[in-house]
Order: C-alpha cells, then structure tokens, then sequence
C-alpha cells in the first residue's frame, strides 16, 4: 500500500516534519515507525540538492516521504515529484480555482505536469511510459494547506475539487490571520472545526498540525487522520532537555 494508498483509508496516521536540509537526518528518522517524512521546503533552507539526498535517504528504508513546498509554481510542483517524493503539501491554497490549477500541475496532461523519462520517479529511462502515466496518477498525493481566511472562506467548494487528496490545516498561520496569538483562541477553533466539518462533508481526508497533543483524541474523534506533529528539530531539543533533567535530578540524588 503506498501513502495515497494508506491516506485514502481515513486511518489515523502520524509523521514529522524534517527542518534540517541533510540526508542524516532524513536517513535516520527512516528507520522509525513513522508513517511518513514531510521535508519543510516551505521554512527550512532546502535546495533542490538537499530535497534530493533527502528523498533517497528516506527510500532507502522505503519510508514514504512529502514535501512542504515553498509555493505552488510548475517548476517547484515538478522538481519535487520528480526527486521521487509520494506528495506535495501546497501551502496557501487559496480557494477552488487555485486549487484546480495546482492539481493539474501534478499530473501529466494537456497543459500539466511536464514529462521526463530520466528522473527518479521514472526510475532513470528503466520504467516505461504508461507505468509512470500509471504511477502519477495513482500514486502521487496533492495535500492542500489552509491557513488563510479566503480558503475558509471558500472551503465547501476545494473541498470539492478532484485530485485533492487531504485538507491540511496551517492552524498557526490561521491564528495570524485571525489577528490572534493564541492557537486554541475560540475564533482559531471555529474556524478550525469549520474545515474539518468540510471535509468530512465531501468525504475529503483532513489532516492538521497540533502542538496541543492533549487535543488529539478530540481531533481524531472528528475525522482528521493525518497528523505532522513536531520536527527534527523539536526531537533534538526535546532529548536535550531530558538529559538534562536527568542529570541534575541523578546531581541532587548523589548528595542526598
């Protein structure tokens, strides 16, 4: 079962965004059981070089692997599914009709997605034409990220669009815009449950960010499967932190 594969069957599933722009990293986090990778193209400093390394990196365990891109451009769409990633995640998709023309980017078509036999997705020349037409199609996974009061606005009918795989919503950028600072402020959550409403609505997968994690059963309870839930970064921190809680607690247990 590939990720598009596993995000269409609305079982809860849980990844992490990967912020450092080298393989390690990738390769590393390969090996746990996360049920994929989203390289943050978006706010990480990732070149085409560094998406590349990355992509194979988390192949080599044969871990799926996205990638937050920076913006929605055809040669931003191409480079990424090329490199071989299973999905985009398109920030600020701003309401249906950005929506139409972002799919259309990433399937091969009249007007869409350009074709080249020598990438990794086309395995190098060794795959044959209708098999990457196949592949494309089936397993290449468009998520929208909502995170502006326009696409809330308009999210009945991207909702509605064909070739969106899941409604992704950018709560923190939500908070911004609703002029807020806090992400569990009433008007964020309306407007959070208001996309989440939408896409259980049109049978739309639905998947978000939470730094709450206490929120989690409310939120799975409602329908969101799909959830990016902290960073490398955050791991590294995090493991730092417990370190050094444990040493000044074995400290202050030695002069006891």
């Amino acid at each position: 079962m590939n990720f598009k594969q596993a995000l269409a069957t609305k079982s809860p599933l849980l990844g992490t965004y990967i912020k450092t722009p080298h393989f390690h990293n990738a390769e590393v986090l390969a090996h746990t059981n996360l049920d994929v990778l989203c390289l943050d193209a978006e706010h990480a400093p990732f070149d085409r070089a560094d998406l590349d390394t990355c992509v194979l990196a988390a192949k080599s365990k044969q871990k799926p692997v996205i990638i937050r891109i920076p913006d929605s451009e055809n040669a931003t769409i191409l480079n990424a599914l090329d490199l071989g990633a299973d999905g985009i995640v398109i920030p600020h998709v701003l309401n249906a009709e950005h929506a139409k023309r972002i799919v259309k980017k990433c399937f091969y078509g009249p007007d869409g997605r350009g074709y080249a036999g020598s990438t990794r997705f086309a395995g190098y020349t060794t795959h044959k034409l209708p098999d990457n037409l196949a592949a494309n199609k089936n397993g290449t996974c468009v998520i929208a990220q909502i995170e502006d009061l326009e696409a809330v606005d308009d999210i009945e009918a991207i909702c509605q669009v064909e070739g969106i795989d899941c409604i992704f919503i950018g709560r923190m950028d939500l908070t911004v815009a609703l002029q807020q600072t806090d992400p569990s402020h009433p008007d964020v959550i309306t407007a959070v449950e208001k996309v989440v409403a939408a896409a259980k609505k049109y049978n739309k997968n639905c998947g978000m960010f939470v730094g709450n994690l206490a929120e989690l059963p409310h939120w799975i309870k409602s329908g969101v499967s799909l959830f990016l839930l902290g960073s490398d970064h955050s791991f590294l921190l995090n493991g730092a932190n417990q370190l050094q809680q444990s040493f000044e607690s074995s400290i202050a247990k030695s002069a006891e």
